[in-house]
């Protein structure tokens, strides 16, 4: 398996780090702390990192300021999303699920769907692809 990384960039110049390869550890708590620290999260919404990228899966770690929307769309993959921090409602087609801190749902492809955050929250979205 080749291992694949992220460079820095003009957002992220620390942001060098390992995408894919055999095994990859993850501190959550210090991609929350770094999503809050950059400017994205000052002048925006949201802010978002990649933690993992291969082509059978993606994880990525999401923050939500208190009131954000994100707005309606799909995804061509299963996915999860899973709260680590906080609390959002998720809607789907027809569903609504109020999701907390360890709570998480699962959505089959191509189905509409959406959040709000209901506090300033983070969800682990994990992207099982084709």
């Amino acid at each position: 398996m080749e291992s694949k990384s992220n460079n820095s960039t003009p957002q992220r110049p620390d942001g060098e780090r390992a995408l894919n390869a055999n095994f990859i550890q993850m501190d959550l708590n210090k991609y929350m702390e770094q999503i809050k620290s950059e400017a994205k999260w000052e002048t925006g919404e949201m802010n978002s990192i990649t933690l993992f990228k291969s082509e059978a899966m993606r994880i990525v770690l999401i923050g939500l300021h208190k009131d954000a929307v994100l707005k309606t769309h799909t995804a061509k993959a299963t996915i999860s999303v899973q709260v680590v921090e906080g609390n959002i409602q998720f809607q789907a087609a027809d569903a609504v699920a109020h999701l907390t801190k360890g709570q998480m749902i699962t959505l089959q492809p191509n189905i509409p769907h959406g959040a709000i955050a209901n506090e300033e929250s983070f969800f682990l979205l994990t992207l099982a692809l084709n």
